[in-house]
């Protein structure tokens, strides 16, 4: 759903009016359906699990309150809702479903819930294909009773985790959006600059339909976004059980805004279902919910995947990388992290390619959640990094544990290596660490210049 909208219109929208509810036998299937051939599945989850747990907390983060720390109230699209890791509004059903259920208190107050991916790489492998896909039930409410409901199945661009004003630049993706109980799936795209530019901020560049068969509330359907590099100019599109209902191109709009959406590594996806705010007021032409809305139809999720076909170099597969869940001996590629402050990404021309992390100065911070120490204690931490500061600036590279304000466990000093791809690796002790971990690698420094830029790190015993 979009992040920073501050007003939202409908795409293409008729009357609003009450629906009849069809009466459909909801099951979720079994796992994750096997890729089409040519396909290769590199990510899933499909919900299995006790009842009344939470998600995978190896797979998802749980989004809390109004909004991101430091980022934009009611996270930008004017929605009310607190979201809450309460199991009365996030959890598994038992039978592979993931229950997203929106609850409003005696005083009025409404509570919801979003995830996100640990994960915020997915992207195609160089010249192939990449689906985000997931089977999903509306919540299953019409008419004057579903004004306000916003569920959405969306991905955001890597850069946003840490940041939350860089959007639309960085690139939403709205899988499947749908407001107000209405028998219709919107798809939209959002890039460039806000108000206006190449995507038509803030409405994005839209394409929507009725669901095939039995409406988007009374059954599931298959929601699925395409990003097609294989063909020139390259393509987006969306599908609702495997029907193409929209399509952007890469000639619609300028290279620059074309590259600050791809360029970047990747993308990480959420789900949630909001109440209010600018998409749904925009459709009804008044504020949402209200008296007449109806709480407790929650959005029903059997399986979230993700889909590679083709290319040169396959993104990561489904077991996890380092930095989400992975081994601390493993090398941590820097720029695998699942939060950022201050931190960009770039092409590295250090041995073996790919990305650094750069321009981190004093105060800039990246987790890596879920590193796994292990039962015999670390002793040792080394960072490949690269430093092109003038002369007298340098700054430290430090690890914290579990919360970026923690005394670090251990800590070297950097300047000037000869250049900001001129690298070195640089060893420091740390503190013993056994046990599964969030890493927090923070910089600190005197000055308020740039110091440092990091390849990979690791640790060892």
């Amino acid at each position: 759903m979009p992040t920073l909208h501050r007003k939202r219109l409908p795409v293409a929208i008729g009357a609003v009016v009450a629906l009849v509810t069809i009466p459909v036998t909801l099951t979720a299937q079994a796992q994750v359906p096997p890729p089409p051939s040519g396909w290769s599945l590199a990510w899933s989850d499909d919900f299995t699990g006790p009842a009344n747990t939470l998600p995978s907390s190896q797979n998802w983060i749980i989004d809390l309150g109004h909004g991101y720390p430091g980022g934009p109230a009611n996270w930008g699209t004017g929605e009310i809702q607190n979201y809450t890791d309460s199991t009365q509004n996030l959890a598994l059903d038992g039978a592979g479903n993931l229950r997203i259920t929106p609850r409003r208190d005696s005083a009025g107050n409404w509570t919801s819930a979003r995830i996100e991916t640990q994960r915020s790489d997915f992207r195609p492998p160089s010249g192939g294909v990449m689906a985000i896909e997931g089977r999903i039930q509306m919540p299953n409410v019409t008419g004057q009773a579903a004004l306000g409901y916003w569920p959405a199945f969306w991905a955001l661009g890597a850069p946003y985790r840490g940041d939350y004003w860089n959007w639309p630049g960085i690139g939403e993706f709205d899988v499947m959006e749908n407001v107000n109980g209405l028998n219709t799936v919107w798809g939209v795209l959002h890039c460039g600059v806000a108000p206006g530019g190449p995507c038509n901020e803030f409405s994005g560049l839209g394409g929507s339909r009725a669901c095939p068969g039995a409406t988007c509330q009374s059954a599931f359907h298959t929601y699925r976004f395409e990003w097609d590099t294989s063909v020139s100019p390259n393509q987006l599109r969306w599908y609702v059980d495997g029907q193409e209902y929209h399509r952007v191109t890469q000639s619609q709009m300028d290279a620059t805004s074309w590259a600050n959406m791809t360029n970047h590594a990747g993308y990480f996806i959420l789900l949630n279902v909001a109440m209010g705010g600018a998409f749904p007021d925009g459709v009804q032409g008044s504020p949402t919910p209200t008296a007449a809305t109806v709480p407790g139809h929650p959005m029903v999720v059997d399986y979230v995947a993700v889909y590679t076909r083709g290319g040169g170099t396959q993104p990561p597969t489904t077991t996890p990388p380092p930095g989400d869940g992975g081994s601390a001996y493993s090398t941590i590629q820097a720029e695998s992290f699942q939060q950022q402050s201050g931190v960009e990404v770039e092409t590295t021309s250090d041995t073996g390619g790919g990305q650094n992390i750069g321009w981190l100065a004093n105060g800039d911070w990246a987790l890596y959640r879920g590193v796994d120490f292990g039962s015999t204690p670390a002793r040792q931490f080394s960072a490949r990094v690269a430093s092109g500061a003038g002369g007298g600036v340098s700054g430290l590279v430090e690890v914290r544990l579990d919360s970026r304000t923690s005394a670090p466990i251990g800590s070297f000093a950097v300047g000037n290596t000869g250049g900001w791809q001129s690298w070195r690796t640089i060893p420091a002790n740390i503190g013993g660490v056994t046990g599964v971990h969030d890493v927090y690698l923070t910089f600190t420094s005197g000055q308020p210049a740039d110091f440092v830029n990091v390849n990979w790190f690791t640790f060892a015993r």
